[in-house]
């Protein structure tokens, strides 16, 4: 299926075949320099390689004269509604190819890796708030996570963003329930937090109308990566405390035996993305193990713990996930409909500072994990829609308080490992002609390889999910073939003394790095693992959900907080100073900044780590996302005045998205 939505104008012939941008965003995704990022090892996590900032010079003037209008206008000129206004726009036209380019293999796998990521870790986060408040139940995890889906496959401005219960939502809660736990005369739970969500909710609007989101142009990888090592420490922190609790929940044997599933929980998917990142068997079955690992890891261990004298123990009570007795039903058989307005005039008020703190969590939080997956180490064309998106996320948390579930939010690592998992691959090629070698041409030999050529660029449209992208990326004398399964195509010939030739083309493939060529962005991943999440809360699957050990699910957290720990920018820094300088790669970046700026730039973002996990320890955890924002002054007004050149920190740190991205929001500092 062919779409002139994706065809990157080479001249100015080709700029009718796009829809229009507004003059907030003016053209399309530039194409990728010639020397691209690291591809993901395993397309399961985003790369850490420097960005490469690079611009269409074709409109450098405009840039320029765009620049100066805006340094002339004033802070408190706000044009209401103009940022979701260009939102909707620019993200209109390319509504229907949104829909029609999910017609590719790679929404497969997608959808089954990241309902897996999705569900499974939003049920355990939420068993603390389950087992402790008795408000919450599977059900209401299971109907969060398919709005927050409907929601922006529907309306979204960027349909990749995965959103669900997330850690720190969880904290929110279940800290809210221990403040007024005790307190006699204390308010209704769900009515309170319907007031809470409600609060944070018109926040939310106020802050979309009036363009807040633009306070994104600050947020740079010294913020993400501090926030992602901390998410990524809480994913552990947690599968370390479903294991702990079981041992006052079951009896001993059955509490060992979560261990055990925890630790091959952990192992397995390492195991398979170790294979995918092996040059052993073949392109097909590394990648199959790439995007298939970890759910075949879940089912096999739910179905250890039923093998052989295993049973006995992991049917207990306290072993699996609780689930109610009924479908679609919530905890303590309440209505769904939560009448948070009939809550006492007093208490109003007071969930005003909440609603305010759960408001700065989603800024920041939403706002940061739309930035990682829409990073530039991914090919991404189409436009985003940041103020518009966090209107909708508004929307999302009313309802929530509505309904009487956990308020949906954006997932880190789980929506940059989302749009990694639609990355198509691709190889390099330096030069736009192919030629034989030892065969000399004949009229047949000719019109074998001119079908054979319109073979692979068939196949190489099946993989985009588009036509007429292959042979539209040779602007800068690179030329990316697109491979069919992330398999190339080798084509031997017979010279007429009966040798085996390859062309010259051939001969490369070997040469030639596989690169990301493309994402396949469309609404249909997000909206099928949704409705998984609804399918869930029927009878017989909530049965079968029930039967997952929670051992499973603690090996699951610390699978991927251990995963995003290892390919966070923190590791990275901390890895290349403990590591012989003769062992690292002479590009590396690094080398050009001074041990001890990397040092103390590491330094600076283990402490906003620190800092942002120990307050999570303590009764003022309500506060942590306060820590969390404090993150972007402290990166733009103390940092720059602590020894660091603009080189350094040029390397050190940077635009999280693209220079195309970060229009949306004014551009980046």
């Amino acid at each position: 299926m062919t779409s002139t939505h994706h065809r990157r104008p080479s001249t100015s012939s080709h700029h009718h075949n796009l829809p229009p941008l507004s003059p907030s965003i003016s053209r399309p995704r530039p194409i990728p320099p010639s020397n691209p990022p690291e591809p993901p090892l395993t397309l399961l996590h985003s790369t850490t390689s420097p960005i490469t900032p690079y611009r269409s010079t074709s409109r450098a003037p405009l840039d320029v004269e765009d620049e100066k209008s805006r340094k002339k206008r004033k802070w408190w000129k706000v044009k209401v509604g103009n940022g979701m206004y260009n939102d909707i726009r620019n993200r209109i036209p390319w509504y229907i190819s949104d829909w029609t380019d999910a017609w590719n293999y790679r929404v497969i796998p997608s959808t089954w890796f990241i309902f897996f990521a999705n569900v499974l870790p939003g049920l355990a986060f939420s068993l603390d708030l389950i087992e402790t408040t008795g408000q919450y139940g599977v059900q209401e995890v299971l109907l969060s996570s398919f709005m927050a889906a409907f929601v922006a496959s529907f309306l979204g401005g960027q349909p990749l963003l995965i959103s669900g219960v997330t850690g720190p939502i969880t904290v929110f809660n279940k800290t809210i329930y221990d403040i007024f736990e005790n307190k006699a005369n204390g308010p209704d739970y769900l009515h309170f937090i319907g007031w809470t969500y409600l609060w944070a909710a018109i926040f939310h609007w106020i802050a979309a109308v009036m363009n807040a989101v633009q306070g994104l142009k600050y947020v740079t990888r010294f913020s993400c990566d501090t926030f992602g090592f901390y998410v990524a420490a809480v994913y552990v922190q947690y599968g370390i405390q479903v294991v702990t609790r079981q041992f006052g929940q079951t009896s001993t044997p059955s509490a060992f035996l979560g261990i055990i599933l925890a630790i091959l929980t952990l192992v397995l998917p390492h195991y398979f993305n170790a294979v995918a990142k092996s040059g052993y068997i073949n392109k097909h079955f590394r990648r199959f193990c790439a995007d298939y690992g970890m759910p075949i890891t879940i089912i096999a261990m739910t179905g250890l713990a039923y093998w052989g004298r295993f049973d006995q123990y992991v049917l207990e009570s306290g072993m699996t996930l609780p689930t109610t007795p009924t479908s679609f039903q919530p905890a303590s058989d309440r209505p769904w409909l939560v009448r948070f307005w009939q809550l006492e005039g007093k208490w109003v008020g007071t969930a005003l500072p909440f609603g305010l703190v759960l408001f700065i969590l989603f800024y920041f939080d939403a706002n940061v994990s739309s930035l990682i997956a829409q990073g530039s180490e991914y090919p991404l064309r189409k436009p985003p829609g940041f103020h518009w998106d966090f209107f909708l996320l508004g929307i999302t948390t009313f309802i929530a308080g509505l309904l009487g579930i956990p308020a949906p939010n954006g997932l880190i690592p789980q929506a940059p490992l989302h749009t990694a998992s639609l990355v198509v691959m691709g190889y390099e090629d330096d030069s736009n002609n192919s030629s034989t070698t030892a065969v000399s041409p004949t009229p047949e030999r000719t019109s074998l390889e001119a079908r054979d050529r319109e073979r692979d660029i068939q196949l190489g449209e099946m993989e985009n999910g588009h036509g007429n992208s292959s042979n539209k990326a040779g602007q800068d004398g690179l030329t990316r073939r697109m491979s069919s399964g992330t398999g190339q195509i080798r084509r031997r010939r017979n010279s007429s003394n009966g040798e085996e030739v390859f062309t010259s083309k051939e001969k490369k493939d070997d040469d030639r790095r596989e690169v990301p060529v493309a994402v396949v962005e469309q609404r249909v991943s997000n909206l099928a693992q949704g409705c998984l999440c609804l399918i869930l809360m029927t009878k017989p699957f909530e049965h079968v959900l029930g039967l997952i050990p929670k051992g499973v699910l603690a090996g699951l957290f610390w699978y991927m907080g251990s995963d995003a720990l290892l390919s966070s920018g923190v590791t990275a820094k901390i890895l290349y100073l403990i590591r012989d300088r003769r062992a690292t790669s002479p590009s590396e970046p690094l080398h050009n900044v001074r041990k001890s700026r990397i040092l103390w730039f590491t330094i600076i973002e283990l402490i906003g780590f620190g800092a942002t996990f120990a307050i999570t320890q303590t009764i003022a955890a309500i506060g942590f996302p306060i820590i969390i924002m404090l993150l972007v002054p402290l990166r733009i007004l103390l940092v720059p005045r602590l020894g660091f050149s603009e080189e350094e920190l040029a390397i050190l740190d940077g635009a999280v998205a693209s220079p195309f991205t970060m229009e949306s929001v004014g551009g980046s500092i």
